[in-house]
């Protein structure tokens, strides 16, 4: 333990170091992914990632510089160089990784289904599995995959573009379901609302906090709880690939916010339980 913790001392004063002349740090986020990040009725960014984000800058001894971006153009505007780092519900995924170097994870929430309560599609069970793993390829998995198939069969089910929820119905559920792409999670939960969507798919705490919403008093979770696969290793930090010093600097903070409660802390507030990793 004694020397985990020079380790960490360490690499935190060789990062600080490396950005001892930095003012500021500019982060991209969203700020349309409550209970992640989110502009709230008077333009100020709240959530999770904010008060995470703000810790980290807090203890690197610089200032965070937010940036909004639309999801769909997050990831070129960090390559084009509009900020240093993406903190924005990114999964990490191997996909991303071809473009992008990922910080050590900090949350991981898993994703399901929600549905109106008086849909037939309420109370979905799945080859009895409450959660499914996929990266597991077990019988069990599949089973539950082809079920999901033949009881959304003909379904519409809406979604975030370019996001791993659209990753997941293309992988899995192309040919079964017809899957409708939206801007920000806020214009499907709209259209779920309305009966112009069968079901939505997306994580588990943003789907709660819409259920929190008077929007959201008749939509119910349905189907198991994925993680894995497609879903990726928990949410990350995105990083330009020749930053490395950036990308150890974060993950010093992460370390060091993981260790001691921090983060288990901030994501209780949001999200009502600990989805830190």
């Amino acid at each position: 333990m004694k020397n985990i913790l020079v380790s960490l001392i360490t690499l935190s004063l060789i990062s600080l170091t490396t950005i001892a002349n930095a003012k500021s740090i500019r982060i991209g986020t969203e700020g349309a992914y409550p209970p992640w990040n989110n502009l709230n009725s008077a333009g100020d960014l709240e959530g999770a990632e904010i008060d995470f984000g703000n810790e980290a800058c807090n203890r690197m001894g610089v200032e965070c510089e937010w940036v909004t971006q639309d999801w769909d153009g997050i990831i070129p505007a960090l390559l084009n160089g509009k900020y240093d780092i993406i903190i924005a519900g990114m999964s990490i995924t191997e996909e991303r990784k071809q473009k992008v170097n990922f910080t050590n994870g900090y949350m991981t929430d898993g994703a399901r289904f929600a549905v109106l309560k008086d849909s037939g599609l309420a109370d979905l069970s799945v080859a009895g599995m409450s959660k499914v793993n996929l990266n597991n390829a077990g019988g069990k998995q599949q089973a539950a995959i082809g079920q999901l198939n033949a009881a959304m069969s003909g379904k519409t089910v809406c979604v975030q573009s370019s996001t791993i929820h659209q990753n997941f119905i293309e992988k899995h559920m192309a040919g079964a379901v017809t899957m409708k792409l939206y801007q920000t999670v806020d214009d499907h939960n709209l259209d779920l609302a309305t009966g112009r969507c069968d079901a939505i798919l997306a994580d588990v705490g943003s789907i709660i906090d819409f259920m929190d919403s008077d929007g959201g008093v008749d939509v119910a979770f349905t189907g198991p709880t994925f993680s894995g696969g497609v879903f990726g290793d928990g949410v990350g930090g995105a990083i330009r690939k020749e930053d490395t010093d950036i990308l150890d600097m974060w993950n010093s903070v992460i370390a060091e916010m993981s260790a001691d409660g921090t983060t288990a802390e901030i994501t209780k507030k949001w999200f009502g339980r600990d989805i830190s990793m």
